[in-house]
């Protein structure tokens, strides 16, 4: 049997216990709202190395994680060769259209570039020049593999299209535009060879 006193005691407990949770709850807002800065302190604080408008934070394209860059597309023909010692050309193929498709849009984009500056900076004309040179060059190597990929593939109807590519862009002079026209020689789709060895100029007998 509980005595009315102590009844008495734990009701008055129970009120005191609940006023000062009711005023401890009261106070934390009005106490968090002191320490809340004002003005300017209230707005986000942006690190340096987030901050995109800071000079020191700097993300260079020329990263090997950036894709539209030379590194870039020289890691997907590594990848590329990486497949094709693989055997795994349906792979090698992609890899090599999308460093041929990335090496093309940084020569165009030098060249456009070039071209801005042509009479009014001649060094930077010239080094953006250069550029789309250097990265075209590279396009066409990444387009001779492909082609070779395809030979591979047993399917030449998606190579000599490529290879006569390569023959526009370097010219039939330079080596790489003298193995494009090799391989169309092997393939059948010509048959004069170039360059003619001798002072011979007969087209070659397909019976020999």
């Amino acid at each position: 049997m509980v005595h009315s006193g102590t009844v008495c005691w734990l009701r008055s407990t129970a009120r005191i216990t609940i006023g000062a949770i009711a005023a401890f709850t009261l106070l934390q807002p009005l106490q968090a709202h002191a320490q809340q800065p004002s003005g300017s302190e209230n707005r986000p604080q942006v690190e340096p190395a987030d901050d995109p408008t800071d000079p020191n934070n700097l993300r260079p394209l020329t990263q090997d994680n950036s894709l539209l860059s030379i590194p870039g597309g020289q890691r997907l023909m590594t990848e590329a060769s990486n497949a094709i010692s693989n055997q795994n050309y349906a792979l090698a193929a992609q890899k090599l259209q999308e460093s041929r498709q990335i090496f093309n849009q940084l020569s165009n984009f030098y060249q456009q570039l070039g071209g801005s500056f042509a009479g009014i900076d001649t060094r930077l004309a010239d080094s953006n020049r250069t550029k789309a040179v250097e990265t075209a060059q590279m396009r066409d190597e990444a387009t001779y593999r492909l082609a070779l990929v395809h030979r591979a593939q047993n399917k030449p109807e998606l190579a000599v299209p490529l290879l006569i590519q390569i023959i526009r862009s370097q010219q039939p002079t330079r080596e790489l535009g003298k193995k494009a026209y090799q391989q169309l020689l092997e393939l059948g789709f010509v048959d004069t060879p170039y360059p003619r060895s001798g002072t011979s100029t007969q087209p070659r007998s397909s019976n020999k």
